[in-house]
């Protein structure tokens, strides 16, 4: 099952996306305007060839567990946005709207 809400963070909107998958936790990631932050299964060297807005937290099953996990590593771009490893994912993604 796919599912799609809004999230309101400090009065602007990301889309919160969650994929349940078969013998697996879920995917979970929150897309802001100009990037996404995701859980483990974002492979990073990829998004950095692809020059992506793009943060990484682990074990997260919602979108509050991403919201209040701590970021693991992010892409040079994030950098560039602010975006650190250790901040919380709610400080990020209001780097991202």
């Amino acid at each position: 099952m796919i599912h799609t809400t809004p999230l309101r963070i400090n009065g602007k909107t990301a889309t919160g996306l969650k994929v349940d998958l078969p013998d697996s936790p879920p995917l979970v990631m929150i897309i802001g305007q100009t990037g996404f932050i995701m859980c483990g299964f974002l492979n990073m060297e990829a998004a950095e060839k692809l020059n992506v807005t793009a943060a990484t937290v682990s074990r997260v099953r919602s979108f509050d567990d991403v919201l209040e996990a701590e970021v693991k590593a992010v892409t040079s771009k994030a950098e560039r946005k602010g975006i650190k490893v250790g901040m919380k994912g709610r400080d990020a993604v209001k780097l991202l709207l």
